[in-house]
């Protein structure tokens, strides 16, 4: 296994330091003005850096090779991290609107917005592109940490272009003589509402993956390019499923292949078809391919020469999505007899 030859992981690497980073510009922040959204935007950085800690673990520990005690390898626990990171998106969220409410009750005066927002801003730019790429990066290889870690700096991205705006306009009221102490909790409060949001969606996203949920737009791609590469020798395929194990894919199906072909013939064909799945996909994708020899209810759909017809040709078979999933295509057919 080699960590620093990994991209995910060394992106993974360059999220946890910023996030440090960050976390200091804003409690900096915090300490210049006295802001409770600004409080509470610094503390939601706390999570991000433990956060950030777990998915770099996560990313780890993924990258190992499949052992006899994980035969499938280890990529489940990039699920793991992502619901240890939804439930402290939401803890986080919990934690600034219980502040919020509290400075509504005792709202206090806050002071140097003008470098404190800069500041705030700085950190918000920073999260946006890295939490952009991150989510790009992570759906590209399929790294659920990753995925995860970039919801997470956009959410705090969000959070933090709201309370720019609101302490922007607390900064214009003050300047114009006018009170408005409540505006900076009732700010902080909205967008601890808007963070609790976005944790629900990475925990739903995450026990989707924990209950193997099918990746209807994965499946449509896996489809497509096996229906992109059909030989008029694949009489049929069935049975077509995928599960993912973090970036590993695993594809299986059933082939319908002709009965009169050698062994050497179909695992030639079984082969290139992973090959084709493989280039597509590239080596993190895993199929297991089982040829299923012809019945005489097959030759309907088969327009070869063939002496062993029982039935005259009527269709090819339509492959899709909806008929390559199904278990068993040929359940209630019976073959026509040729007189």
């Amino acid at each position: 296994m080699s960590d620093v030859l990994n991209p995910n992981f060394e992106f993974q690497k360059a999220i946890a330091i910023l996030a440090v980073t960050l976390m200091a510009l804003k409690f900096m922040a915090y300490l210049m003005t006295g802001s409770v959204a600004i409080y509470t935007d610094a503390m939601e950085s706390i999570v991000n850096v433990v956060a950030a800690a777990i998915g770099l673990v996560a990313i780890y520990v993924s990258m190992k090779p499949a052992d006899r005690t994980h035969p499938f390898g280890h990529g489940k626990v990039e699920i793991i991290s992502a619901t240890i990171e939804g439930a402290m998106i939401l803890t986080a969220g919990g934690i600034i609107i219980l502040q919020s409410i509290r400075s509504i009750m005792n709202p206090e005066p806050v002071r140097d917005l003008d470098v404190g927002l800069v500041l705030v801003a700085v950190t918000a730019v920073a999260n946006y592109l890295f939490g952009r790429h991150a989510i790009k990066l992570g759906t590209k290889r399929r790294s659920e940490a990753l995925v995860a870690s970039g919801n997470h700096l956009c959410s705090d991205t969000y959070s933090s272009v709201g309370i720019i705006i609101g302490l922007t306009a607390v900064y214009i009221l003050d300047h114009a003589g006018i009170e408005a102490l409540w505006l900076d909790p009732i700010i902080a409060l909205v967008f601890g509402l808007v963070i609790i949001y976005t944790g629900t969606k990475v925990l739903r996203q995450s026990m989707n993956e924990v209950m193997d949920r099918a990746d209807e737009e994965l499946l449509d791609s896996v489809a497509d390019c096996i229906k992109g590469n059909r030989h008029n020798d694949w009489i049929d395929i069935y049975d077509l499923r995928l599960i993912k194990y973090g970036a590993k894919i695993y594809v299986h199906a059933h082939v319908v292949v002709p009965r009169d072909k050698s062994m050497e013939w179909v695992m030639g064909e079984m082969d290139e078809l992973d090959a084709t799945l493989k280039e597509r996909f590239g080596e993190n994708i895993d199929s297991s391919i089982t040829p299923y020899p012809c019945r005489d209810f097959c030759c309907y759909y088969c327009d070869r020469e063939c002496p062993r017809r029982s039935e005259e040709f009527g269709s090819k078979s339509e492959w899709n999505k909806e008929t390559m999933c199904k278990s068993f295509p040929y359940a209630n057919r019976k073959p026509i007899r040729i007189s």
